[in-house]
C-alpha cells in the first residue's frame, strides 16, 4: 500500500524514475517497423519483463508503454480502434509489476507528442482521449514526455483541464544551449501556464541530450520554478554501429551526474533514450541513500522564541581562539578503533599534545564503517588526554531527533569543535544493506547547530543555556562539479559555518585556485593533508575514497619507489611539499595519520611548526 497519494510523493519524496522503453525494446530485437505500444497486447510478457527489470533496479516510478499510443499515430499502423485496449493493458501490466514489490511504486501514464500533420480534432482533445483511458485504467498520474515546444506544453496542460485532481507532469526536451529544438529558452518553457490551465505537480526535462547537457539546463531551471523538477537524460548521443543505433554512456557515468542533479535539489531522476535497467540500478544505488526525502533541516521554521546572542567565537574553545587570532593551527586526524578499547587512541593523543598538536580530528564512521561512537571517543580524548577534539558529525546514521540529541550531548561533554559532513552512503562500506537515514545534509545540520548556539532547538523550543559549538564544514577542491561545490560551500557559510577543512589535497594548485574563489566568505580554511603510506595506499585513495583525486605525477612518484620504506618516505616528502606550498594561504593544516602512524603525521607538520 502506498503511504501517500502521488501528489504527496512528488512533493515530499525523492523518486527514481525508470529508463527507456523504446530503445530497450530495440535492444531486445524488436525493430522499428513494429508499433511498440501495441506490444502491450501482442507480447505483454516482454513489456512486463522490462518493467520488472526497472523495478528490481530500484525504480519508484514506472511509465506505461503508451508514449506513441495517440489516435493519429496508431492510425498509421491501422490500430486506431485498439487505443482503449492498448492503454488498459499498458496500465494493468505496470500496476501488476509495481504491486509485487515491497516499496511504493507509482504508475505514470506516458503520453508523448502528437505526430505532425493537419487534423480535424484539436490537439488537446486527442491528448485528453489518452488521459481519459489512462485515468480510468488506474494510472497514478499522467506523464507528458518529450514535449517539443511551449505551444505543445500548453496543449498538454489544456488536455488536463477536464480531469481535476488527476496529477500530471509536463516534461519537455532540451537539445543544447538550454534551448528546445525550436530555440525556445528555459524561461519561456517554465513560464506560468495560462490562467485557465491547471498546474502540473512537477516540471520535467527529458530526451534531446545526455547527462552533461541536462546538467547545464538543471542549474538554470532550478531557479526558474518552485515546482519539483524531474530529469531524464539520454545515455549520451547514439552512434550507428552495424545498422543499429548504440548509446555508449556507461551506467557509472550517468550515476555520477545523477548525484549532481540530486545536489541541485532535483526531485526525481531517471533515464530516457539508451538507458537500461543497469543505468537505473546505478542511479538508485548512487542517489537513494543521499536523497530519501526532499526536506532539509535548514528550512524547518522555529516558533517565536527569543534568540540569545551566541558565545563569541574566540571564547568557545582553544582551537577557535587560535583561528580568531590568526595563529596557524596544526591538527592530526585519528580514526577511532573498531572495538571498544580506547587506551591506545588516548595514549597517541597524549603524545600529540606533548608534541604541540593543537587538536585531534575524530571521523564519524568514515567510508560507512562501523566503529566506536566518535562522541564517546572525543569525550575520552578530551578528559584523559587533555587535547581538544574536532568531532566529525555525520548525517547518515541518525534521524534529526537523534542528531539533535547528540549535539546536546556534545555540549554536555564539553566537545565544542564540530565538523559537519553529509557522509558516505552505506553501500561504500562493509555494511551495504544498512539503511542510510540522511534526514538532512551537512548544510541542514549546520543550520540546526547555529540555532542551538542561539538557544533554539530544532522544534523551535528554547534551550538554556545555549550550546557554544565551533561549526566546521568540509570543502572539496578537486570536486568533479566545481560549480556545485562552490554553491554548496556558500550555502554552508550562509547556514552558519565558521571554519572549513578540505578533503585530502594532493594537488596544491587546485586548492590555491579554489581559495581564490572562496576566501571572500571570510571563514578560516584548513588544508587536509594525507601522507601516502605506500603506492598501494595511493591507488586505494585515488580509486576508492570518495572525493579524493591523486594527480598522475604523484602516483608516478610513488610507483617509482620500490621498497615500502622508500614509498613511505616519498609519501611524507610529497605531503611536506604540499604543506610548504599552502602554508601562507591557509589557517592551518589537518594531517591524517594513516594506519594510526602519528610519527608520520608529526614529521609532515614539522618540528618547527609544533614548537
Amino acid at each position: 500500500m502506498k503511504p501517500h497519494n502521488f501528489s504527496d510523493a512528488a512533493r515530499e519524496r525523492f523518486l527514481v524514475l525508470d529508463g527507456a522503453m523504446g530503445t530497450e525494446l530495440y535492444r531486445r530485437h524488436v525493430f522499428t517497423n513494429r508499433c511498440y505500444d501495441e506490444l502491450c497486447l501482442s507480447d505483454p510478457k516482454l513489456i512486463r519483463s522490462i518493467h520488472q527489470d526497472y523495478c528490481e533496479a530500484g525504480a519508484d516510478v514506472l511509465l506505461t508503454n503508451t508514449f506513441g499510443a495517440n489516435r493519429p499515430a496508431l492510425a498509421q499502423y491501422g490500430l486506431a480502434d485498439r487505443l482503449d485496449d492498448i492503454h488498459k493493458a499498458a496500465v494493468a501490466i505496470a500496476k501488476e509489476v509495481g504491486g509485487a514489490v515491497d516499496w511504493p511504486v507509482y504508475v505514470g501514464g506516458s503520453v508523448g507528442p502528437l505526430p505532425r500533420g493537419k487534423r480535424d480534432v484539436p490537439p488537446h482533445e486527442l491528448l485528453a482521449e489518452q488521459v481519459e483511458v489512462l485515468r480510468a485504467a488506474g494510472a497514478d498520474f499522467i506523464m507528458f514526455e518529450t514535449l517539443p515546444n511551449r505551444k505543445v506544453v500548453e496543449q498538454a496542460a489544456a488536455a488536463m483541464a477536464g480531469f481535476p485532481g488527476l496529477p500530471f507532469v509536463l516534461s519537455f526536451a532540451i537539445v543544447g544551449e538550454c534551448e528546445t529544438q525550436s530555440g525556445e529558452s528555459l524561461q519561456r518553457m517554465l513560464a506560468p501556464l495560462p490562467p485557465d490551465a491547471p498546474d502540473p505537480v512537477a516540471w520535467g526535462m527529458n530526451c534531446g541530450t545526455g547527462p552533461e547537457g541536462l546538467l547545464d539546463a538543471v542549474e538554470h531551471a532550478v531557479h526558474l520554478t518552485e515546482l519539483p523538477l524531474w530529469v531524464k537524460p539520454n545515455a549520451g548521443h547514439p552512434r550507428e554501429v552495424g545498422g543499429r543505433m548504440i548509446y555508449f554512456c556507461s551506467p557509472e557515468y550517468i550515476a555520477e551526474y545523477a548525484k549532481r542533479y540530486a545536489s541541485l535539489d532535483v526531485a526525481a531522476v531517471g533515464g530516457c533514450c539508451g538507458t537500461t535497467p543497469e543505468h537505473i540500478r546505478r542511479i538508485a544505488q548512487a542517489v537513494k541513500p543521499l536523497k530519501q526525502t526532499r526536506s532539509r533541516a535548514a528550512i524547518i521554521q522555529a516558533a517565536q522564541v527569543e534568540e540569545q546572542e551566541p558565545v563569541p567565537f574566540a571564547k568557545r574553545s582553544g582551537f577557535a581562539r587560535k583561528l580568531a587570532e590568526g595563529t596557524p593551527v596544526a591538527t592530526v586526524e585519528l580514526v577511532p578503533p573498531r572495538g571498544h578499547n580506547l587506551a591506545g587512541m588516548v595514549e597517541k593523543c597524549r603524545q600529540l599534545r606533548r608534541r604541540g598538536v593543537d587538536a585531534v580530528n575524530i571521523p564519524d564512521g568514515p567510508r560507512a564503517s562501523s566503529r566506536i561512537s566518535p562522541l564517546v571517543a572525543a569525550a575520552r580524548v578530551l578528559a584523559d588526554a587533555r587535547i581538544e577534539p574536532i568531532l566529525h558529525f555525520c548525517c547518515r546514521d541518525r534521524n534529526l531527533i537523534g542528531m539533535q540529541a547528540d549535539l546536546l550531548g556534545c555540549a554536555a561533554c564539553g566537545v565544542r569543535n564540530l565538523l559537519f559532513v553529509t557522509g558516505d552512503p552505506p553501500k561504500v562500506g562493509n555494511y551495504p544493506y544498512a539503511s542510510g537515514v540522511f534526514d538532512t545534509d551537512s548544510i541542514g545540520m549546520v543550520a540546526v547547530q547555529a540555532r542551538l548556539n542561539r538557544g533554539v532547538d530544532l522544534g523551535g523550543q528554547a534551550i538554556d543555556p545555549p550550546t557554544s559549538a565551533v561549526i566546521g564544514v568540509g570543502l572539496d577542491p578537486t570536486s568533479l562539479d566545481r560549480a556545485a561545490e562552490l554553491r554548496r560551500f556558500a550555502e554552508k557559510v550562509e547556514a552558519g559555518a565558521e571554519f572549513a577543512i578540505t578533503q585530502p589535497v594532493f594537488d596544491p594548485e587546485a586548492l590555491l585556485l579554489m581559495l581564490d574563489e572562496v576566501l571572500h566568505h571570510g571563514i578560516p580554511i584548513l588544508a587536509g593533508i594525507w601522507p601516502l603510506a605506500s603506492y598501494r595506499n595511493a591507488l586505494f585513495m585515488h580509486n576508492e575514497v570518495p572525493g579524493v583525486e591523486i594527480p598522475a605525477p604523484v602516483l608516478q612518484r610513488m610507483a617509482a619507489r620500490e621498497s615500502r620504506d622508500d614509498q613511505l618516505k616519498e609519501g611524507a616528502d610529497i605531503a611536506r611539499e604540499s604543506v610548504a606550498r599552502l602554508a601562507d594561504r591557509v589557517a592551518g593544516i589537518q594531517v591524517s595519520a594513516p594506519f594510526g602512524k602519528i610519527d608520520l603525521a608529526c614529521a609532515v607538520i614539522g618540528e618547527e611548526a609544533l614548537a
